[in-house]
């Protein structure tokens, strides 16, 4: 597989397939024939053929996507389900024969919507012919959507719709799927993952981690969520040093200025990164960078509040342990508990930086997770997919070809140029139910130490000021 940069290779294929398979590349074709017509190209394979047979097992949090759609496993879905959530949706994706179709409702934020489609039209070139027919609605706002106790009581619909959405909660119905911002955030020159990765590893090595302003750090707007503007509040004044350094992100002036203070990679300054909440979700200056392995790219000990909501976009992150994966803050007294968190980091350098280092996470699933979830969803539906009325065929060209600026560099950078020469990883069974509870119990059972040490480090600071 070749996606046109060496990075993306060395992490996509294998060393014997790229000595023996010459891969063809079919680069994005924004001739005037289908530029100005606005179809697609019909030279692309529309066989997955892969010449390794072999396949590896996915990583274990696959598990999860089969507990998105435990909800509709025994009735399945019916397409009045489909029409019924429409009102309420941003856009719906039908794939029949291998070619994908989009009925836009309402428009999404910024362009939401054009890359998570674009993201998905990647997925269709990378395994051509292998997802199939399916119907779906996807939501691209922040705030989970399809709420269960809707759906609960005599007066309720029998069924939710299912709709996708990069977020979840355990009160909601949402199907968890990829963040747009893989693919690119034109809007504020975040870059395609690969090449916001490579950018962040080398910003990484300016300053050693045992160098850096021995502080937690926040960069955003704070003016779009109260957990936000409260986090303000931790800063440093005149009265308290929380160990928190806080500062505001001014987009307009950001994009007047060509985004020169906002690069994420210009932010491995403090050894610890704080990722507030936006409305219970990751905040979203840095929840691109967290998805990239920039905890592990910063070599800081992060630290998120006891969320409620899985971090968007982050398919990964209910398998994600206190401890081990992040430092927990409780959200209504964040103040004192990032205090003790950096002090406690300053004095434990050596178990920070090993933490840090265990957060890694391997982004190249990101597609086969996608593959998985597609597939197992059309597994559900109890009808056989048409193309809607209104809806239009879109494929890289009509998506790619007619942008301009950074919208069109972010496609390009990210586009699949080539099928896949190996199956997508084999997709493990659910998580049974006991397994579930077990490890929410034993993370509960972690945080009580912390709890513990906390205590005792605000008694000793107490008695030292008496």
């Amino acid at each position: 597989m070749i996606w046109g940069t060496s990075f993306s290779q060395a992490i996509f294929t294998s060393p014997s397939s790229r000595i023996h398979h010459e891969m063809i590349e079919y680069p994005l074709n924004c001739s005037n024939a289908h530029y100005l017509t606005h179809t697609c190209p019909d030279d692309y394979p529309s066989v997955f053929e892969p010449e390794e047979s072999t396949t590896e097992i996915c990583p274990d949090y696959f598990r999860w996507l089969h507990q998105d759609l435990k909800q509709w496993r025994s009735s399945g879905i019916i397409v009045d389900a489909i029409e019924r959530g429409i009102p309420s949706e941003t856009f719906r994706l039908v794939i029949v024969n291998g070619d994908a179709y989009v009925e836009k409702y309402r428009p999404a934020f910024q362009t939401r919507d054009e890359f998570t489609i674009w993201g998905i039209l990647q997925l269709l070139r990378l395994y051509p012919g292998r997802v199939p027919d399916l119907d779906l609605l996807f939501f691209t706002g922040d705030r989970t959507w399809i709420i269960k106790r809707d759906y609960k009581g005599p007066t309720a619909p029998s069924l939710p719709p299912p709709v996708f959405h990069y977020c979840g909660e355990k009160a909601a119905l949402d199907i968890v799927f990829p963040d747009w911002t893989f693919w690119g955030w034109a809007e504020v020159k975040i870059l395609p993952w690969e090449q916001m990765l490579r950018a962040i590893k080398q910003g990484r090595e300016k300053i050693k981690w045992e160098e850096r302003e021995p502080y937690a750090f926040w960069k955003g707007n704070p003016h779009v969520a109260a957990d936000r503007v409260d986090l303000m509040k931790c800063n440093l004044s005149d009265k308290n040093d929380w160990n928190v350094r806080v500062y505001k992100q001014d987009w307009r002036k950001e994009i007047g200025h060509g985004f020169q203070q906002s690069k994420l990679e210009d932010q491995c300054t403090h050894r610890y990164m704080n990722y507030e909440n936006l409305f219970f979700l990751i905040v979203r200056e840095l929840d691109y960078d967290f998805e990239s392995n920039g905890i592990l790219n910063f070599a800081v000990v992060p630290w998120l509040s006891r969320y409620k909501i899985y971090i968007e976009g982050a398919t990964w992150s209910r398998s994600l342990v206190p401890m081990r994966h992040f430092w927990p803050v409780h959200r209504k007294n964040k103040c004192r508990d990032l205090k003790f968190a950096v002090d406690w980091g300053n004095d434990h350098t050596r178990e920070g930086k090993r933490e840090a280092n265990i957060s890694k996470r391997c982004w190249r699933y990101v597609y086969d997770y996608m593959f998985h979830m597609l597939n197992e969803y059309s597994k559900l539906l109890k009808f056989k997919p048409t193309i809607p009325p209104k809806a239009q065929r879109v494929c890289a060209e009509t998506a790619a070809c007619s942008k301009k600026g950074l919208w069109k560099d972010f496609m390009v950078q990210s586009m699949v140029k080539s099928p896949s020469d190996k199956l997508p990883c084999t997709l493990p069974p659910p998580y049974e139910p006991q397994v579930i509870q077990a490890s929410l119990d034993a993370k509960e059972k972690i945080t009580k130490p912390v709890e513990t040490w906390e205590t005792e480090y605000w008694k000793k600071l107490n008695n030292r000021k008496q």
